[in-house]
């Protein structure tokens, strides 16, 4: 028996998140689905973030176990063969049998996209959050500074999120500009349910002048989910990768 870690890329308009669900299409069920198929197995994959419906990623992990005498680093291959297209296993490669994605300390980077425009392009519909109100940059990059560093993050996640701990760490977090595409890019030790689409949220708040820069501090200080912005939509975040130390 061995133990397998795939990194897996998937547009996931179509999808109910990552998990498992019983009334609908997940990137979980299709990966167990494809991965049982080439192995004559009974696969169960382990995902490292169970993403919600309709966010996307270029680097999400699992791993599985497996008796197939199938190469570790052909199985992206086979699996491949028989995909929808909008899942794609990008590499495939053999760990340490004890090995868990959500059990090692790892670095989470996301973006959220955000389009600024008086009218929406249909072709980044399903990419980015269409935003019709001018944008202040500035304003965006200076309220980004309060959330940089470790913070009890509690302001910034779901009310029904079940945590002891919500202290988190962000390494960075840049908002970038390239015409009407509005980037956040945030890399942190791990994030709460709908943090960073709530950073999102909550930095177009700023930049549409709704409030200044400075009220993130005390948004953070507060530690009340009312604080904070609105909840971005899911269609705008990506999961660009995690890196295991």
């Amino acid at each position: 028996m061995k133990r397998i870690k795939l990194t897996v890329a998937y547009d996931g308009t179509a999808y109910c998140g990552w998990q498992l669900q019983n009334n609908g299409i997940t990137v979980e069920g299709v990966l167990n689905r494809q991965l049982s198929k080439i192995t004559g197995e009974q696969i169960k994959v382990i995902g490292a973030s169970r993403t919600d419906a309709g966010v996307h990623a270029r680097g999400n992990v699992a791993v599985f176990d497996t008796d197939t005498p199938i190469p570790p680093e052909r199985i992206a291959y086979a699996v491949n063969s028989g995909m929808p297209e909008d899942v794609v296993v990008v590499r495939s490669e053999e760990v340490a049998p004890d090995w868990h994605p959500r059990h090692c300390d790892s670095v989470k980077t996301y973006e959220y996209s955000i389009y600024n425009s008086t009218m929406p392009d249909p072709l980044v519909r399903h990419t980015s959050w269409f935003v019709s109100y001018p944008l202040d940059l500035d304003a965006m990059r200076k309220a980004a500074e309060y959330i940089r560093g470790r913070h009890d993050f509690k302001s910034f996640c779901n009310i029904h999120t079940h945590v002891e701990d919500t202290v988190r760490t962000v390494y960075s977090l840049d908002v970038e500009k390239q015409g009407d595409m509005f980037t956040v890019r945030v890399r942190g030790n791990g994030f709460l349910y709908n943090m960073v689409r709530i950073i999102a949220g909550t930095l177009v708040q700023v930049g549409r002048g709704f409030m200044p820069a400075e009220r993130v501090k005390e948004i953070i200080e507060a530690k009340d989910r009312e604080t904070a912005g609105p909840t971005a939509p899911p269609q705008g975040l990506v999961l660009v990768g995690i890196e295991y130390p």
